[in-house]
């Protein structure tokens, strides 16, 4: 990019997976991949993850098909590199 802030390709992949994992983890208002659903917010459902097959790149709701497994199933990985203490409370 044009961009004057120079970031190793480590730093790039860390940063990417950050923004990745975001649309997955859970907050007061649910996972924005979710897109504020309210039976998310249920506690039945609350720490149901679906994986869709692409985003909504202002609000990150998920869009198309959402499955258990698929391509973005890759981001669980990415969420216990991250923050494996929060991985073993769900």
């Amino acid at each position: 990019s044009r961009s004057r802030h120079r970031l190793t390709l480590l730093e790039v992949a860390h940063n990417l997976e950050n923004r990745l994992a975001s649309l997955f983890r859970s907050g007061k208002n649910g996972r924005p991949a979710h897109g504020g659903e309210e039976i998310y917010l249920r506690p039945e459902f609350r720490d149901l993850v679906l994986f869709y097959e692409y985003f909504d790149a202002e609000t990150g709701k998920g869009l198309g098909a959402s499955h258990q497994t698929g391509w973005t199933a890759l981001v669980a990985r990415n969420l216990e590199d991250i923050d494996p203490e929060h991985c073993l409370r769900v």
